[in-house]
């Protein structure tokens, strides 16, 4: 415990102001989302909402930090973005002919689905995706594609199922199964269905599963 010492409480007198408070949450929402809309501030949970950083975003329009502007279609006009994540987005608008393949951990905060972006909407055997903590979604071109419920013994297709994108995807995850020692996943079902005989069963068997007793299993 040697050294110098000195009291601290005169640091922190002074506690800072609303105004000041709400301007520390849009900054770390823009850093946070690089496009900041109603339904990523909801997702974040801040205080009063939208509009309880509409105004500090505003102003740090004004100073030149962010820009306001329409840039993700079906969220909204009001719209406020760093200015590296617009041009970001602008290098997006044309995908490469090969996908590329991201698998994130649902609950993971840089996941957008069910947050600032609403799920796809496609029947899936009566199940849905969630952002629940063991899941993961693999996203292809930042299109929400593939969803491993936790425990890995069951998947859901978030588009039609079709064998280019679908192989695509399933490489993906087993990539990150096999990154890791001790993942594994022993996929059962498809859409609520048995995986054998589905579109997915030849992908999964390609990409390094075994068949098990129950499903189709691959271990790190």
């Amino acid at each position: 415990m040697a050294g110098r010492w000195s009291l601290a409480a005169g640091l922190f007198a002074e506690q800072p102001s609303a105004d000041e408070r709400s301007r520390a949450r849009a900054e770390v929402l823009l850093e946070r989302h690089g496009v900041v809309t109603r339904a990523a501030a909801l997702g974040d949970g801040v205080p009063g909402g939208f509009a309880g950083v509409y105004r500090p975003l505003a102003d740090l329009e004004t100073l030149g930090r962010c820009r306001r502007g329409y840039f993700l279609a079906g969220l909204g006009g009001a719209q406020f973005a760093l200015p590296g994540a617009v041009e970001r987005l602008r290098e997006e608008r044309e995908p490469g002919q090969e996908p590329e393949a991201l698998v994130l951990g649902a609950a993971d905060p840089a996941q957008p689905y069910g947050a600032a972006l609403p799920w796809p909407r496609r029947p899936v055997g009566g199940r849905s995706p969630a952002r629940a903590f063991g899941a993961q979604l693999v996203l292809l071109d930042g299109r929400a594609s593939l969803y491993l419920e936790r425990g890995g013994r069951s998947l859901l297709a978030l588009r039609e199922p079709e064998a280019e994108w679908l192989a695509a995807a399933i490489g993906a995850l087993a990539d990150w199964i096999r990154a890791e020692p001790g993942r594994r996943a022993q996929v059962e079902r498809l859409d609520g269905e048995p995986v054998f005989g589905s579109p997915a069963e030849a992908l999964l068997l390609e990409a390094g599963f075994r068949q098990s007793l129950r499903g189709l299993e691959l271990r790190s």
